[in-house]
């Protein structure tokens, strides 16, 4: 057995000679190395003091009493938003996509994922929400941090999240969010000025979910406005794997761009 591992461990070495040089990591931001979220264990006794969302929740559709506002793109973003009309209009309701199916909505579009079931988790200084569909998770820091600077933070699908509570409802942050993350089914366009504004709190006695979502991009709109997700208690889900890449099936173009070729496209 010593000499069958002693052959596998110089066949690894012999492998890993012979791999291409990887290139050096980039630099990862630093955040604050204090506090709960830095360091969760412990603590928990300010948890006791907070509401119990602990579980799985999921979309309910359409959310009981929901009045959406209509958004109102401005300039070039109106431009984009009347011609991803046009094309949605003519490959039934579908827009059409630059980047992979696999690609995740990102925020806030991850927290209307209809068939797919949330995980809220509680731990000291933060509160962490998993997403069966793209096996998707956001980090909400409720532990003090203020947001890092804008220019040192690299605009990701979720976003930079900071929380903080008023009384029974969780009030969160988010900034820095990918300019292509899904706003809604005709992919109303944005800004890098992007900052979405979350209330959640538990209503219907504690059976259900409110999330009140407030957009505001100045620079691609006219103001900012709400829209209102209800989440069901579902203790009886459990998660299915999502692997998305496993059935990938983008068409690719000449150029090497990923999506779907509609009628009436450029």
């Amino acid at each position: 057995m010593r000499s069958a591992l002693a052959t596998t461990l110089l066949g690894v070495a012999v492998l890993s000679l012979a791999l291409p040089a990887l290139a050096a990591a980039p630099a990862r931001p630093q955040g604050p190395d204090t506090g709960p979220a830095a360091r969760p264990k412990g603590g928990y006794e300010a948890l006791n003091k907070l509401p119990d969302w602990g579980g799985v929740w999921i979309t309910k559709r359409p959310a009981p009493g929901a009045v959406r506002e209509r958004p109102q793109p401005k300039g070039k973003y109106l431009e984009a938003f009347n011609e991803a009309r046009r094309l949605a209009d003519l490959n039934n309701g579908e827009t059409p996509r630059t980047r992979s199916y696999c690609a995740a909505p990102g925020l806030p579009g991850i927290m209307g994922t209809g068939q797919y079931p949330m995980e809220i988790l509680f731990t000291p200084g933060r509160v962490t929400t998993l997403h069966e569909a793209w096996t998707g998770e956001r980090r909400i820091f409720t532990d003090g941090r203020k947001h890092t600077p804008l220019d040192e933070l690299d605009p990701s699908f979720y976003g930079e999240s900071i929380g903080h509570w008023e009384g029974d409802t969780l009030v969160v942050d988010t900034v820095a969010l990918k300019d292509f993350t899904s706003l809604d089914q005709y992919d109303l366009p944005k800004s890098g000025e992007i900052r979405v504004v979350e209330r959640l709190r538990k209503i219907n006695g504690g059976k259900q979910i409110e999330d009140l979502i407030t957009i505001d991009d100045p620079k691609a709109y006219t103001k900012p406005w709400t829209a209102r997700v209800v989440f069901d208690w579902a203790p009886q889900i459990r998660f299915i794997e999502y692997i998305c890449e496993e059935n990938n099936r983008n068409p690719v173009d000449a150029n090497g761009v990923v999506g779907t070729k509609l009628i009436g496209a450029n």
